[in-house]
Parts: structure tokens; C-alpha cells; sequence
């Protein structure tokens, strides 16, 4: 079973991993990464824009290899744009969701770490440096050049990359130090705790999502996804809504979209055979939603 805070952990990054496009080529793995979760990407050399949910752990993404343009910006604010090369970090401990894009050199693999650092980990940094947890919070970081940081996620990437089991000593001394480092560097202080929004936790939303998925031919249930959480409706809209920045019945929405997009463009299947694949009985009525999330008709798609 699972540590706890390991399986928060867990959770927060595969539910992020389904949601920005790029292959997995490396995972923590074992007891020594009980405090953190760490995943390896190559992402696609150019993304137009993908939706980042809010987290509850602090997440560091340190580019490995590559370099790339990458914007980002709230979801009712101006992109803002920062320049990404081997060795740059970005880190993040969001209250809400954003939107980011980016454009890579096609030259060269644009791979990424991301490591969630655990809230136990965390706390127990900031007491032994005589700080109060509950009146710190990490700054957002773009795009920044750290020697300190790049030395010890390039051991930690190794110990990743590694075919024998991951040594808790070394993974331990290594995460720790970092989390003293971010502390002392980009936290700030505040003189009361900012009550943070009600979000969905990481493994209630990969649940949500995991079900709405699996269940796209059928009719949207919000009671059945406010019960498969132990939630009202209320209070699971409105979690589920600071978290991904729409509504349930938006979200599922637009993965039927995207999901008759992929058949249209993949397929020979009729129009008719893709709007029932999806759960629209009337060719129609499909026509009306594809063209209002995507401004052309399902067959003028396919055209393309």
C-alpha cells in the first residue's frame, strides 16, 4: 500500500500527466521517493494550448534537454512569455488553473522533470528553519537559471534513469537540501494564512476525469460524479471548477469534442456513426456543438 502522502503525491501527478501532451520515459519509483513524486517527459516540439489544473503541492519543472518559447498566463489574462533552455526551472504552487503553450527547437528533444514536493516534506523544511508553514507560500518561478537546483535534479534524474533500486539516503539528502534551498529563495513570507479556494484533491479528481472518459457515449451525470467523490453537487462543482477552471458539464463537453476531432481526422467512420460514438443521438444536434466549440461543421474538420 501506499504511503499516504506518497499517494497524494501520486495522484496530483498522473492527474497532470493527462492533461499535457508528451511521452513518459522515466518514474520514481520505491520506498526512497515516499516524500516527492518525480516523472521524466519528451514533450512535442510545439503545443498551441493545454490547461494546467491547480495543485496542492509545489511543482518543480527543470528542463532537462531542449530549448523552447514558453507562454503562459491565467485564464482570463495576457500570456506572458519566458525563453526555456537546459537548466531552466519553473515552479508553481497554483490556487488556480492556467493556461500554457510553448514552441521547442525541432532540433534538438525537449524533455522536462517535474517534481512534486510533498507537504510533510515541505513543512518540516520550513520549521527547521524557524519559519511557520501555515504563512509561507512559493513564489511563481519562469523560466530561471538555479546551479544549485540543476546539481541536485541532475542526481536526482540520474538516480531515476537508474536499473538498481533508488537509494533513500541519497534521494532523501538530495530532496531535502532542495526544499531548504527553495525555502530560503523563493518563498515569501505572509502575515496571515491566504485561505486557499476549495479544490478537488488530486485523487478525487483523477476520478472524475477517469469516469467522464470511460463514459463519453453516455449522458452527463453530475450526481453520480458528486457521489463517486462523497461530495454534494454543489460543493463538487464548484472544487471541480477552481481546480480544471470550467464546470464539469464543460469539461465533458469538450473530450467529447476532442474525441470526435480524433475520429474525424483518423477514421472513415460517418458523421452519424461518430456523433453516436459520442453520445449524440441526433446527427444534428452533434453538427450544433462540434461547430460551437471548433467554428466549422464536423465535415468541414475532416476536410482539413
Amino acid at each position: 500500500m501506499l504511503h499516504p502522502h506518497r499517494s497524494s503525491l501520486h495522484a496530483a501527478s498522473y492527474a497532470l500527466e493527462d492533461r499535457i501532451p508528451g511521452r513518459k520515459i522515466g518514474q520514481s519509483q520505491g520506498a526512497a521517493w515516499n516524500e516527492a513524486e518525480a516523472q521524466i517527459f519528451r514533450r512535442p516540439q510545439h503545443e498551441d494550448e493545454v490547461l494546467v489544473p491547480a495543485v496542492a503541492e509545489p511543482l518543480l519543472v527543470w528542463v532537462i534537454s531542449g530549448e523552447a518559447q514558453i507562454e503562459e498566463r491565467e485564464l482570463t489574462g495576457d500570456w506572458t512569455k519566458s525563453e526555456a533552455r537546459s537548466g531552466s526551472f519553473f515552479l508553481t504552487q497554483t490556487d488556480a488553473p492556467y493556461l500554457m503553450r510553448w514552441q521547442a527547437d525541432p532540433d534538438r528533444p525537449f524533455e522536462v522533470l517535474h517534481l512534486y514536493l510533498g507537504l510533510t516534506l515541505v513543512n518540516r523544511a520550513a520549521r527547521s528553519l524557524g519559519l511557520n508553514p501555515s504563512h509561507l507560500s512559493i513564489r511563481d518561478i519562469s523560466g530561471v537559471q538555479d546551479a544549485f537546483i540543476s546539481g541536485v535534479l541532475t542526481g536526482l534524474t540520474a538516480e531515476i534513469k537508474t536499473p538498481h533500486s533508488a537509494s533513500s539516503l541519497f534521494v532523501n539528502g538530495l530532496l531535502e537540501g532542495l526544499t531548504v534551498h527553495l525555502l530560503r529563495h523563493y518563498a515569501r513570507a505572509q502575515p496571515s494564512p491566504t485561505p486557499r479556494p476549495a479544490q478537488l484533491p488530486a485523487w478525487k479528481l483523477r476520478k472524475a476525469l477517469d469516469h467522464m472518459e470511460a463514459h463519453l457515449a453516455e449522458p452527463f451525470d453530475l450526481d453520480f460524479l458528486a457521489g463517486l467523490c462523497a461530495m454534494s453537487r454543489f460543493h463538487f462543482s464548484r472544487s471541480f471548477h477552481n481546480t480544471m477552471g470550467q464546470s464539469p458539464s464543460r469539461w465533458f463537453i469538450q473530450r467529447r469534442v476532442e474525441h470526435a476531432k480524433e475520429l474525424l481526422s483518423k477514421t472513415n467512420r460517418s458523421v452519424i456513426e461518430i456523433a453516436l460514438t459520442i453520445g449524440y443521438e441526433s446527427p444534428s444536434h452533434f453538427a450544433q456543438v462540434f461547430r460551437k466549440e471548433t467554428s466549422m461543421s464536423p465535415r468541414d474538420y475532416r476536410k482539413l
